[in-house]
């Protein structure tokens, strides 16, 4: 068991992460920058276009390093927009690859995961997997339930990421994750604050609701931003663009790096000040919301995401959060390394993989996805 090896594979918008993994380590990793060339030369193509242009990049990567391809014993992927179900390791097989090459929730990189993961686990003759993807649906009821018949709320958000530093914090703390009620607020170029209960996240914000972040606009009036639909004014393509990408401070600032947002505070830029301390105070109004979804009982809220390595941001968030629970600080991601844990739970018959099951009924969703770094 000590020597089996698993390959990670979590594509994104400008970068895909690779690692190795034994079951105790961390053996090699690496990241495959994607630029403006990349984006150019497959605009308005489908994203599974970059399917051999990423698998060559990553081939080549590997094989660089030394490593032999088909030393593996599994290869784990980045989970996609795929069908909704609930969280856990998930076995990629036909249905997941057609699902994702029909890509009928969106298009977003993270599709490219489960396809790159099986190519390579059919060199080393071996499974592939995913594990938690974005789209995990374990919500309660009320969750999804709004005040009109037409429109539902769906779930989609940084599961892995979430999941993760909440079994960190549960192995930590010595006790089952699936025991603790958690408040945990991941903040990265996207923001999703959740609350878990039993094991489950049963509620959390989505890309189109919740604090506005550093590309993103989060909840908006929806009566004036229907208004401003019918205007003439602007394309959907250009709506769908400036609520998930184009949002939040990059739209006032022209800048998504928090650090030169807090530089500009520095040289008294009243705009970023009064953005920054009103993305704070989102922030600490929805964590105080799924708190108010726990009943009031939380054991812990956890803060991760790239943001979080900012003391400045920590601070001026801290009074709107500090009544919740004891506050845990996990500065970036452990994604990688969630993608290992889930699949070596499988691979020593922990946890019973799952298997997607696509509705044909299911409406593609639109707008686009996107921004989910």
């Amino acid at each position: 068991m000590n020597n089996q090896r698993i390959l990670v594979i979590n594509p994104g918008s400008t970068s895909t992460k690779i690692a190795i993994f034994s079951p105790d380590a961390l053996a090699w990793q690496h990241s495959i920058p994607h630029g403006d060339e990349e984006i150019e030369h497959f605009r308005g193509r489908p994203m599974v276009a970059r399917l051999g242009y990423r698998f060559r990049l990553i081939e080549e990567a590997l094989l660089a390093a030394g490593q032999e391809l088909t030393s593996f014993d599994a290869v784990a992927g980045r989970g996609g927009l795929l069908p909704p179900g609930p969280c856990g390791t998930y076995l990629v097989d036909e249905a997941m690859v057609a699902a994702l090459h029909e890509a009928r929730r969106g298009e977003h990189a993270s599709n490219l995961g489960a396809l790159l993961a099986l190519r390579f686990a059919e060199l080393a003759g071996v499974n592939a997997y995913v594990v938690d993807p974005v789209t995990c649906d374990e919500w309660q009821p009320q969750a999804h339930q709004t005040g009109s018949p037409i429109v539902q709320r769906a779930a989609i958000g940084h599961v892995l990421n979430s999941r993760a530093v909440a079994r960190r914090y549960a192995r930590e703390l010595g006790c089952r994750y699936e025991e603790l009620r958690l408040v945990v607020a991941h903040l990265g170029s996207g923001i999703t604050v959740s609350a878990h209960r039993q094991g489950r996240i049963v509620d959390n914000n989505t890309n189109e609701d919740g604090p506005f972040g550093l590309d993103r606009t989060g909840s908006l009036p929806a009566r004036e931003l229907a208004r401003l639909c019918f205007t003439g004014r602007y394309t959907a393509r250009q709506i769908d663009r400036h609520i998930f990408g184009a949002g939040g401070m990059v739209s006032f600032l022209g800048t998504r790096d928090l650090r030169e947002v807090e530089r500009r505070i520095d040289a008294g830029d009243e705009l970023a000040k009064r953005l920054y301390e009103a993305m704070a105070y989102r922030i600490g109004k929805e964590a105080g919301a799924m708190a108010a979804v726990l009943e009031g009982r939380v054991d812990a809220l956890l803060i991760t995401g790239g943001m979080a390595h900012s003391k400045r941001l920590i601070s001026t968030l801290r009074p709107y959060v500090g009544w919740i629970a004891p506050l845990h600080l996990y500065p970036g991601e452990d994604e990688m390394l969630a993608l290992a844990e889930g699949t070596f739970r499988v691979l020593r018959g922990e946890e019973e993989p799952r298997r997607i099951t696509p509705d044909p009924e299911e409406i593609a969703a639109e707008p686009l996805l996107l921004g989910l770094e």
